[in-house]
């Protein structure tokens, strides 16, 4: 297998887990909540993982968990050639779980206005999740 990046990883949400817990696929986007996503995305970028978890949907505060794929993953297709040439923003997804093996203490956090603008951004979005 060849391995695409070698991390650390991080997945943003406002779920609340502990160590060891494991993420899986099969839940609502944070996006478009009438979509199951099939796959469980991540991030080589600690700040993109916050931005995630800004954005999540629920009440409970944004975290940032550090992971680790525990099967192969790929680079994400819906920011990775679709929107940006190559990988910069290092997102990938797996069909396979994450393992939660920390919680990030700090990232950079956004304004209210800059997560205003984000869900913005989002909301007029066009054209379907690749999923």
């Amino acid at each position: 297998m060849d391995v695409l990046d070698s991390g650390p990883f991080y997945h943003g949400t406002r779920a609340q887990l502990k160590i060891g817990d494991y993420l899986t696929a099969g839940f609502q986007s944070n996006y478009y909540p009438e979509v199951i996503m099939n796959h469980i995305y991540f991030t080589a970028l600690i700040n993109g993982a916050g931005l995630a978890a800004e954005l999540a949907n629920g009440d409970n505060p944004p975290t940032v968990y550090l992971v680790e794929p525990t099967g192969s993953f790929e680079n994400d297709p819906n920011v990775t050639d679709k929107k940006f040439p190559g990988n910069p923003t290092r997102s990938y997804r797996s069909t396979a779980p994450l393992k939660i093996i920390g919680i990030a203490a700090e990232w950079t956090r956004l304004t209210s206005e800059e997560l205003n603008n984000w869900k913005e951004r989002i909301a007029n979005i066009k054209g379907a999740i690749i999923n």
